[in-house]
């Protein structure tokens, strides 16, 4: 079965950058399961995997357009150090926030300097070319209860 929408694609990757280093891998850990078209990997490794197949293995390297966008500069900010709570708060840390129209996305500390706090919204892999190594593990039909919630059940795939 040749991988497109609504299809159950499991891969085994490894995502490095640029200059080489690994910034992600499924090595030692379980295959990455999802369903294709559902808009849960970057944009261009779904398209880079369209029509292919179990057991074909794949290189691509990915430009920031259609891997995680271009950095965008005005979502660096300051925010008053009460935002945060009693938590504590130091460069590099990351934390889950909750906007109006963008949904969840993680916000990077980049400075603290008293009250004011420089956090930074862009994905922590915006501006960076992709580059990953796929095998393709399995494809399968999706069902019609994983086409309806736009995710995958069972091994591999989401909970309720």
């Amino acid at each position: 079965m040749e991988i497109g929408k609504d299809t159950v694609v499991a891969i085994d990757y490894t995502l490095t950058d640029t200059n080489g280093a690994v910034i992600d891998t499924s090595n030692g850990h379980e295959p990455l399961t999802y369903l294709h078209g559902a808009g849960s990997i970057t944009p261009g490794l779904e398209k880079a995997l369209e029509g292919k197949s179990a057991g074909e293995s794949l290189t691509v390297s990915i430009g920031p357009e259609k891997g995680y966008g271009l950095r965008n500069d005005a979502m660096v900010q300051s925010v008053s150090r009460n935002a945060f709570g009693d938590a504590k708060v130091e460069p590099g840390m990351q934390f889950r926030a909750e906007g109006q129209n963008a949904g969840s996305r993680v916000i990077t500390v980049v400075s603290v300097e008293g009250d004011d706090v420089r956090i930074d919204a862009n994905h922590p892999l915006a501006g960076q070319t992709l580059n990953f190594d796929v095998k393709i593990i399995s494809v399968r039909a999706a069902t019609a209860q994983e086409i309806s919630h736009r995710h995958v059940h069972g091994p591999g795939g989401h909970h309720h």
